[in-house]
């Protein structure tokens, strides 16, 4: 296959790298809007380069976006009309009427979309999905996410993110309905921008806490920070009336025990998004390219996206508004 790649960003090198020892890959073509910047890291990897305006008409089999948010929802619309299947890291758009015109396109278009939440191919989230499908937790009653950043985003970035529940905790949103089969009825959102002067002055918060009721009952909390100094911290906790599970709890997990018998400090905790979860990052693409060849179903695709993003939506009103949200105030489902 003939496969475009659009951004060679930090993700997009590590995609670039990570298609071009593929085996289905039989020609990798990068562009960017930074030209210099994807011409280098197609040399590095072996790949062509084209500007970035030529690349949707390079003969491509399929595109994979890893470009700037800001330009993912016009790039999946291009690709669409183009009749190319597409993998895009989320999300879609930072809104939701971006995010439901180019949604609409892609149908429209019979195409293909992926998104890109790799927690989904993390192989302990795959066995907290299997084991709360089989029952083995018995009833769920409340389950906990957490996801820290070792080291906040540069300033630039965070007007252009979409905020963090759009940016962050989206994958603890998208990762509670794929592990439950569960619907967010109602959030309760609050966020602090402590910290850092940049993110009261992009109108973003640094740390945040959402209680979330699942459409069972089952209650969710779901707590995010920019500045988690002893290193990234991403796990789930999920709790049933015969027994309790833990993804993302190993020896690099950057949490000490205050007690005597507790384990200490990890010697190397984990350092990043990109680290942690490497090989959950190369099994979307390869399940992607699966479904380009019509060998896999879509694991991902928009509308599940959609629902994500529906419910980060939901904690904006909340967090600025102070109150509980229901989930049918928000449109798009």
């Amino acid at each position: 296959m003939r496969i475009g790649l659009m951004g060679t960003g930090r993700i997009g090198s590590f995609h670039a790298e990570v298609l071009s020892r593929h085996p289905a890959v039989g020609s990798l073509v990068l562009a960017d809007a930074d030209a210099g910047r994807a011409a280098e890291v197609a040399a590095r990897v072996g790949a062509a380069f084209t500007p970035a305006e030529d690349l949707l008409t390079a003969g491509l089999d399929a595109l994979v976006i890893a470009s700037a948010t800001a330009a993912h929802a016009e790039l999946i619309g291009r690709a669409a009309r183009a009749g190319l299947a597409v993998f895009c890291e989320k999300p879609i758009a930072v809104d939701l009427p971006g995010t439901l015109e180019a949604l609409r396109q892609v149908e429209a278009a019979g195409t293909v979309l992926q998104l890109g939440f790799m927690r989904r191919f993390d192989a302990g989230y795959g066995v907290a999905r299997a084991r709360v499908r089989s029952g083995e937790l018995g009833r769920l009653h409340t389950i906990r996410t957490v996801s820290s950043d070792a080291a906040p985003p540069p300033a630039a970035y965070l007007p252009l993110s979409g905020g963090l529940y759009r940016d962050c905790l989206v994958h603890d949103f998208d990762i509670l309905r794929w592990v439950t089969g569960r619907e967010v009825v109602r959030v309760y959102a609050a966020g602090s921008a402590a910290g850092p002067e940049m993110f009261a002055a992009a109108d973003d918060v640094s740390t945040a806490a959402v209680v979330l009721t699942l459409d069972d009952g089952v209650l969710a909390t779901a707590t995010a920070t920019r500045c988690n100094g002893a290193g990234y911290d991403v796990r789930m906790e999920l709790a049933g009336d015969l027994d309790q599970l833990a993804v993302g709890l190993d020896d690099r997990t950057p949490l000490t025990s205050a007690e005597a018998s507790g384990p200490p400090a990890p010697a190397k905790p984990w350092s990043g998004f990109l680290e942690r979860f490497a090989p959950a990052y190369e099994a979307e693409l390869d399940a992607f390219l699966g479904v380009v060849r019509g060998s896999l179903p879509n694991p991902c695709d928009g509308r599940e996206a959609l629902e994500a993003l529906r419910v980060a939506e939901a904690c904006e009103v909340s967090r600025r508004q102070g109150r509980a949200v229901r989930l049918s105030e928000i449109p798009g489902r």
